[in-house]
């Protein structure tokens, strides 16, 4: 870490990190507690003190060190311990009180196969299928680009494979996640999100409900609503997949069976599509939906 520029650095990390070796070489150790990133880096700030920050854990984590560097101008690293793909992406919000700021992306990534796949199943498998969900969405964006495409496609293949079969994955499989999530992270960050991540994220933030398991529940509704929208990319993800049907049998392997089930109130569809409508990077969708379509897609999830 000293030898790139991060010297003295603050350690923002979870408890269960808390003991890990990077945090022996911390000038501070900052535990980031639940919570949305607005809040959680404006508290984290003040401790970091104007340190290069080092994100250890996943993505709200990362998302949350990439908001304290945009907002101090502070160098950035991270190492993941989830697919969530946020260390290869400059997409992240910002600390309570600051706006006005340029979004960063990590200087220094370091991607260990046995950290960022280290989650128990099945919440290694919801992680693996929101990393899935940033590769479809790279193929249609507007910023669409033949490299980004070949990421994304080859990530998506790997994620499938990874998760193949029943029982615990092998550590060649989870080698195998661990690179598509890197890849499909790296396609995100080129081309930017559409209605997927939208919706998920507007569902996670109105509905309380968790973020790997709803991309996971919403991934195979999304693929459907896109086929006769993106009927080329969408092809030609599923044939990396294995199949059409394989998204809806990858989710089954996260153990989600609706969005009712991660506690959230059918009473609050509207407020979620009322939310996602004005969201800019809906236009990123072909043929973005309209309102009476965005309230099926939701209402056939739950």
């Amino acid at each position: 870490m000293n030898s790139r520029g991060f010297e003295g650095y603050a350690l923002l990390t979870t408890e269960r990190f808390r003991g890990h070796p990077l945090a022996g070489g911390a000038g501070a150790v900052v535990v980031v507690g639940p919570g949305p990133v607005p809040e959680v880096s404006a508290a984290a700030r003040a401790e970091v003190g104007g340190r290069p920050v080092v994100a250890l854990g996943g993505g709200r984590v990362i998302d949350s060190a990439k908001a304290v560097g945009a907002a101090d101008s502070l160098p950035v690293a991270a190492v993941p311990t989830t697919l969530s793909g946020a260390e290869l992406t400059g997409f992240h919000r910002l600390p309570e009180g600051v706006d006005g700021v340029r979004l960063v992306r990590p200087s220094l990534v370091i991607a260990d196969p046995a950290l960022m796949a280290s989650a128990p199943m099945p919440l290694l498998a919801a992680s693996a299928m929101n990393a899935l969900a940033h590769a479809v969405e790279a193929l249609y964006t507007p910023l669409a680009n033949p490299v980004a495409s070949m990421a994304a496609l080859r990530g998506a293949s790997l994620l499938a494979s990874g998760l193949h079969g029943e029982g615990d994955p092998s550590q060649g499989q989870r080698e195998d996640l661990a690179l598509g999530a890197l890849l499909a992270g790296y396609a995100s960050g080129q081309t930017g999100y559409a209605v997927h991540h939208v919706v998920c994220q507007t569902i996670v933030r109105v509905g309380g409900t968790t973020h790997a398991e709803t991309n996971a529940t919403m991934l195979p509704h999304t693929l459907r609503l896109m086929r006769g929208r993106a009927p080329d990319e969408i092809a030609r993800v599923e044939d990396a997949l294995g199949g059409q049907d394989v998204a809806a049998q990858l989710a089954s392997r996260a153990g989600v069976s609706g969005l009712r089930a991660l506690g959230f109130d059918p009473a609050r569809v509207d407020d979620v599509v009322a939310a996602v409508m004005p969201r800019p990077e809906l236009a990123n969708t072909p043929d973005p939906p309209g309102e009476a379509e965005m309230r099926e897609l939701v209402e056939a999830a739950l």
